[in-house]
């Protein structure tokens, strides 16, 4: 069974809606910037949101009872919803599941709130403080807010965790547990104390001094990524219900797979086993070959390690020279989001036949084993088979597999 990309939500660093998300990411426009919350650091850069504001963008009443990274996610599925043509008071809420990724949860509040308690005592922390900070709340408010009494699932694996639900969203989907899935990912955790421990492990670009090139995936002269935030949500039907309503979709989400490295608690195994595990797994899930695929979105996080990983599996598993793209040089590294984000860039350049550059790539390594990146500009392709990578801590890997959708329409009613 096939499944359709039918609506896309997303609140990036590039953009407060998909179309500006997806404008900034084809034009390849960096968002990383000084940040005054990190004023006092060694790494004092980050892509945030620009001018989000939650009593302005989210679309329910009283944000401030949720913690940021679930307020990015009420916006983004709303969005996703809307995009869609779905109404949540017409629909047999019953059969719509909710499935929804995020590394840290809400560590904002919980770290505000630890302060508190530090500072002022006990009785000043806030009655709101667990249903803010628990990670499954971004899942559980979105299934409250769109009436959604189906299977409603938090997954928890790293920077894959976005990517971790989608997966499970099309399981769902294909077992017959029910009939839509509001699933991707969220987070929200630029903090002082997640940027010291992301540096103090080494992971982070340290070119604070010119930050709009500070993310540059597969170059020569990459040094770690830019902590980023956001949230992408995705609507997904099965195919033949999606065309039954008249909405065939962005793209067809065709297979799902999943490993782990089971070699080092930070660092990608070098080989790339455990990844090329995973991608074989989708592929074998979508019915098709490695020779098949034109288009990777690579998990390409612009640290040393990952890129030489990523670099080797992508020049030993598509030897034929599939396009490559990586959205970390636009918005940074949205961890838990991010493999959520990339999945809804892969369906939108199926959907558009465009690949996005990657931002800040002027010098491939040379050390690397020679792919085909795309840099400087967005390149137009049709695309007939188009994989996404998402790799995070705890050797998890996750690879979706994407094809276009039967025309008829080309795109959604809607659609930009």
């Amino acid at each position: 069974m096939n499944v359709a990309v039918t609506g896309i939500g997303l609140v990036t660093p590039a953009g407060l809606t998909t179309r500006a998300t997806w404008d900034g990411v084809c034009a390849g426009r960096s968002t990383a910037a000084e940040d005054p919350q990190l004023a006092t650091l060694p790494v004092n850069i980050s892509c945030r949101i620009p001018d989000y504001n939650p009593s302005q963008h989210c679309p329910y009443p009283r944000p401030w009872q949720y913690d940021r990274y679930c307020q990015l996610a009420l916006t983004a599925a709303h969005q996703a919803v809307m995009d869609a043509e779905l109404d949540p008071h017409a629909w047999d809420g019953d059969g719509v599941a909710v499935v929804v990724g995020s590394g840290l949860g809400g560590i904002t509040s919980l770290l505000t709130q630890h302060q508190r308690l530090l500072h002022t005592g006990a009785r000043s922390v806030s009655a709101m403080l667990m249903p803010q900070c628990l990670p499954n709340m971004a899942a559980g408010q979105i299934a409250l807010r769109l009436a959604a009494r189906g299977p409603v699932l938090a997954t928890a694996t790293a920077c894959a965790s976005g990517a971790t639900a989608i997966g499970t969203a099309l399981e769902l989907l294909r077992s017959g547990a029910c009939h839509t899935v509001i699933a991707g990912g969220t987070e929200a955790a630029i903090h002082p104390l997640a940027v010291a421990g992301f540096h103090q492990m080494g992971a982070l670009s340290t070119q604070c001094t010119r930050p709009a090139s500070s993310s540059r995936p597969f170059d020569a002269e990459r040094d770690g990524f830019v902590l980023g935030e956001g949230a992408a949500i995705l609507v997904l039907e099965t195919a033949a219900a999606a065309r039954a309503r008249g909405r065939p979709g962005y793209a067809l989400l065709t297979g799902y797979g999943a490993s782990c490295d089971a070699h080092h608690a930070v660092a990608p195994d070098p080989t790339g086993a455990g990844a090329e595990l995973a991608i074989r797994r989708a592929l074998a899930s979508a019915g098709a070959t490695a020779r098949e695929v034109d288009h990777v979105n690579a998990h390409g996080t612009s640290t040393q390690h990952n890129d030489a990983a990523e670099a080797t599996l992508i020049h030993r598993l598509y030897p034929h020279g599939p396009s490559v793209t990586a959205p970390k040089g636009v918005t940074g590294h949205l961890l838990g989001a991010a493999g959520a984000l990339e999945a809804a860039l892969t369906a939108l350049a199926v959907s558009h036949s465009r690949v996005p550059p990657i931002a800040n790539l002027h010098t491939f390594d040379p050390a690397l084993p020679p792919i085909d990146t795309v840099a400087t500009t967005a390149r137009n392709q049709n695309i007939s088979l188009a994989v996404s990578h998402s790799f995070g801590f705890g050797g998890h890997n996750t690879a979706l597999a994407f094809r276009p959708c039967d025309p008829l329409p080309l795109y959604p009613k809607g659609a930009f």
